[in-house]
């Protein structure tokens, strides 16, 4: 039994040495050009995608996309503690999870309306909703498998972290010329903007205080990982003509709701928190490269211009519907 797990995982290396390489130069290309880590990862991957037709590499790729991926959002839950998100208030709580449901549905009926399928409306909206291709990847790892799966969600990174990145030099500007409040431009940032770190970037080029607020709105989007992704299991576990019905509670999302226990609950280093956080971020942008190596870059160039109207509709709800709502928390 022991030869026999060390065989299988012994076949698995290559492949996630591959992946973790890609991983690491595209973490060394971000801190250098700026642009974010997960699409330097996506891109590198998908330019080498050669390499999963290897036997050799192949297991390993597909543990990495996988697996790995599963312990990275696993490990999201160090970033939540309930105290910080209770800071904000339960005005801004509602306001932030209204936005995060509608512009889901929003995703889910326009999908309909544009010919694509609910499943693709589901997972960019979850996307843009929540917390970027960080919920991309977590609720493409609960929907049942399905042909172009992997290209879904290729697309879903990709126009999600670039709407990001327009939107965190678009929004202040935004902020600006509505002439909103430090706390009114830190939360309106927190509860639009796509990525964390695009977030922080936007915040902080406002003000300190927009910046702190803008992280906490943030945080309180990524709680919401958590109730999203379970709902999607339990729509797709009705559902007979989806596939393999995903467990009730898959065990890495029984961990991050452990992790969020832990992290609200116990008193853990400001160090240990850090780390775990950061070990979450490599597994994740390794996986994202393993997703890359699994793609054909000209399945994904085919997808059309309405996945396309899609994201931007959604970015424009989530967005209108923030600062329809800001006058009423003041």
């Amino acid at each position: 039994m022991v030869s026999t797990f060390k065989e299988q995982f012994s076949t698995k290396i290559p492949g996630f040495i591959i992946s973790l390489t890609i991983g690491l130069a595209a973490n060394f290309l971000s801190e250098h050009y700026g642009a974010p880590a997960m699409l330097f990862a996506l891109l590198l991957g998908m330019a080498m995608s050669f390499l999963f037709e290897d036997p050799k590499s192949r297991p390993g790729i597909e543990f990495t996309g996988s697996t790995v991926l599963r312990i990275g959002v696993a490990l999201l839950g160090f970033r939540i503690a309930f105290s910080d998100v209770m800071a904000l208030g339960w005005p801004t709580v509602s306001m932030v999870a209204l936005g995060v449901g509608s512009t889901i549905l929003f995703g889910v009926v326009v999908s309909r309306l544009l010919g694509m399928s609910h499943r693709f409306g589901g997972l960019t909206g979850g996307a843009v909703a929540i917390c970027g291709a960080s919920a991309a990847l977590a609720i493409s790892a609960v929907l049942p498998k399905h042909k172009g799966q992997d290209q879904d969600t290729i697309f879903t990174v990709v126009g999600v972290t670039t709407l990001s990145t327009l939107a965190m030099i678009i929004y202040p500007m935004i902020s600006g010329f509505l002439d909103l409040s430090e706390a009114e431009a830190g939360i309106f940032i927190g509860a639009t903007i796509h990525d964390v770190a695009q977030v922080v970037g936007a915040g902080y080029s406002i003000s300190p205080e927009a910046g702190d607020l803008a992280t906490l709105t943030k945080l309180m989007r990524v709680a919401l990982l958590l109730p999203v992704v379970f709902m999607f299991i339990l729509v797709f576990r009705k559902s007979p003509s989806e596939g393999k019905k995903p467990p009730i509670l898959p065990p890495f999302l029984a961990a991050f709701v452990l992790f969020v226990l832990i992290n609200s609950f116990v008193p853990l280093p400001d160090l240990v928190t850090e780390n775990l956080t950061a070990f979450s971020r490599v597994c994740l942008i390794t996986a994202i490269a393993a997703i890359g190596l699994k793609s054909d870059l000209r399945k994904v160039m085919q997808v059309g211009l309405k996945p396309v109207i899609l994201m931007v509709a959604e970015t424009a709800w989530l967005a209108g519907l923030i600062l329809l709502c800001l006058p009423m928390i003041g």
